[in-house]
């Protein structure tokens, strides 16, 4: 007997889950802090060499004729930023009406911080030639995250939910703290890249507390509303740019809240699901008490005491689930690159349009609040959705209509800027909405004993994304709608490839290796022999492992 037999008798959502999945549901504002401080920490302002004749503290705003010191950018439509005019800047010269031919690249420049006070880019001089800095400076924030996902999603399991959450927090303080004193950009980015693998330490450990403690038909509920709060701490990331305008102070500011979530210690316990699968049955046993006592409710001494089943050796002596299996036999291998892929375009296109708030045009700040206050109403569509229309519906509607947004943007003058901002708002409201149902969807087509080594890759490809993201930004230096372009074409590619998955609402979710094969085949069984059917089965590395979905 496990715990999911207790929740019938301690309450799927009980006053002390509720507590605790708020308190747990916090931090996640303060990982969305780091996730998209980027935004402000690299801002680029407007920028322009800085003239042989001016002093280093230069004014941004120039009382010289532009056309005599600059050759014009023909692309971007306005004077260059990166070249200046290789000319003898006398008065005789500027006199003469006449600009010089040549150019020659610039080695200083001026910024205008009527937006910025300052920022990397601006303190680095991270622009022109430098510019891939700070795409890598983000992109590798998105390795860290990568990294901590699988070191600290491994601890976790190993070592338990509550000391790696604290771990984490007192990590990303440190490291977020050393970000902002960073003499120079090596160092800064090595500590970003720890801050990011610490939001996995952080977000996903709360995230797993969460689901282990309520109740299945809670879970829909509780994991979106988590998600809200990530969305609540997207939009307080530009409060805090406006209080901060200085990155420095910016980055320190929205690093020190997390030593309030160490106080956590205290009132978070470890989690009763873990500790049951750790054979630990006293800790578990009074966690649940503790539990009871508050959602006044009695378990059962009955089912406390029949609270561990006697450990199986056959089912220890079974093979492990490798991630080969989804790749030896033909649906399964099919499915699992479509899930590949949507995640991968998912994430990609979440960051993406995240980070790109800065290029729309426009008040960055209000843009990058609109991009965060979207994601509530695609959540809550969620909630009344998911379980009417269906996860296939939902996926392919979503990542369709995300992508039709961003292309549409192509074809929209440069004079209405406030439509371009509107199209890619709209295609930000529908990612959210497709990049929450991917993990349900995932979460069910996967057989039950390879479910988390599914989950698993899959969650890599989506860190892929979220690693090429800041590059395809960069190539709106290039032509200002690239990156929204790249990503719809991604999303509408995603959302029509994902009509060649199954359904799974409503639906008996697959549990060997057979039963994945055979869900949403041609055919009731996978093509082939009897003999074969019998060799899936043999492969399978747990044909009697109870149906569910919570493992992911």
């Amino acid at each position: 007997m496990g715990y999911d037999e207790v929740l019938p008798h301690l309450g799927g959502f009980g006053p002390y889950q509720r507590r605790i999945f708020f308190l747990v549901s916090l931090p996640a504002i303060s990982c969305a802090f780091h996730k998209l401080a980027g935004v402000f920490l690299l801002a680029k302002p407007e920028h322009r060499c800085l003239m042989p004749f001016e002093v280093a503290n230069a004014s941004f705003l120039s009382d010289f004729p532009m056309n005599m010191t600059y050759p014009w950018d023909g692309i971007n439509n306005k004077w260059s930023s990166c070249e200046r005019l290789d000319a003898n800047f006398t008065d005789s010269y500027f006199a003469s009406g006449q600009p010089a031919n040549a150019t020659i690249t610039c080695d200083r420049w001026v910024y205008d911080d009527r937006k910025y006070e300052s920022s990397t880019v601006t303190e680095w001089d991270m622009v022109c030639s430098k510019s891939f800095l700070t795409a890598t400076s983000d992109s590798l924030f998105m390795v860290g995250v990568l990294l901590g996902s699988i070191i600290f999603g491994h601890l976790s399991d190993k070592m338990g939910r509550k000391p790696i959450f604290f771990a984490s927090l007192v990590i990303q303080v440190v490291f977020g703290v050393l970000a902002g004193i960073a003499p120079e950009y090596f160092t800064y980015t090595i500590s970003r890249i720890m801050v990011g693998a610490t939001t996995s330490g952080v977000f996903l450990v709360a995230y797993v507390l969460a689901m282990e403690m309520v109740g299945p038909k809670w879970r829909l509920f509780a994991g979106t509303v988590m998600m809200m709060f990530f969305s609540v701490g997207y939009m307080l990331t530009a409060a805090f740019a406006y209080f901060f305008p200085a990155w420095r102070d910016l980055q320190i500011a929205l690093t020190l809240p997390g030593l309030l979530f160490l106080c956590y210690w205290w009132f978070i316990p470890e989690s009763a699901r873990w500790l049951l699968s750790k054979r630990r049955k006293a800790e578990a046993i009074a966690t649940i008490e503790k539990a009871a006592k508050e959602n006044k409710v009695t378990i059962p001494t009955e089912v406390l005491d029949n609270l561990i089943e006697p450990e199986k050796k056959e089912d220890a002596d079974k093979p492990a689930p490798s991630l080969f299996d989804l790749f030896r036999y033909p649906n399964l291998r099919r499915k699992s690159l479509l899930i590949f892929f949507d995640w991968f375009v998912n994430s990609g296109t979440y960051y993406g349009l995240s980070w790109n708030t800065n290029n729309l045009g426009g008040n960055d700040l209000l843009n990058f609040v609109i991009s965060g206050a979207v994601e509530i109403p695609a959540y809550v569509f969620l909630l009344f959705t998911l379980n009417r229309w269906g996860r296939k519906t939902i996926l392919c509607g979503c990542m369709l209509v995300a992508g039709t947004m961003l292309l549409l943007t192509m074809a929209v003058p440069e004079a209405q800027n406030w439509l371009i901002i509107l199209l890619a708002m709209l295609g930000k409201l529908a990612i959210t909405a497709s990049y929450g149902t991917i993990y349900i969807f995932s979460t069910e087509q996967f057989p039950t004993v390879i479910r988390n080594v599914g989950i698993g890759a899959a969650s890599m490809f989506a860190r892929f994304g979220g690693i090429l993201a800041p590059y395809f930004n960069l190539l709106g230096d290039i032509w200002k709608p690239f990156p929204l372009i790249i990503f719809g074409a991604m999303a509408f590619a995603g959302g029509l490839l994902s009509l060649f998955l199954p359904e799974t609402l409503g639906r008996t979710l697959p549990d060997t290796i057979a039963d994945g094969e055979r869900f949403g085949g041609k055919d009731d069984l996978p093509e082939g022999t009897a003999e074969e059917m019998v060799e899936l089965n043999k492969n399978s590395t747990n044909g009697n492992v109870k149906k569910s979905t919570e493992e992911a």
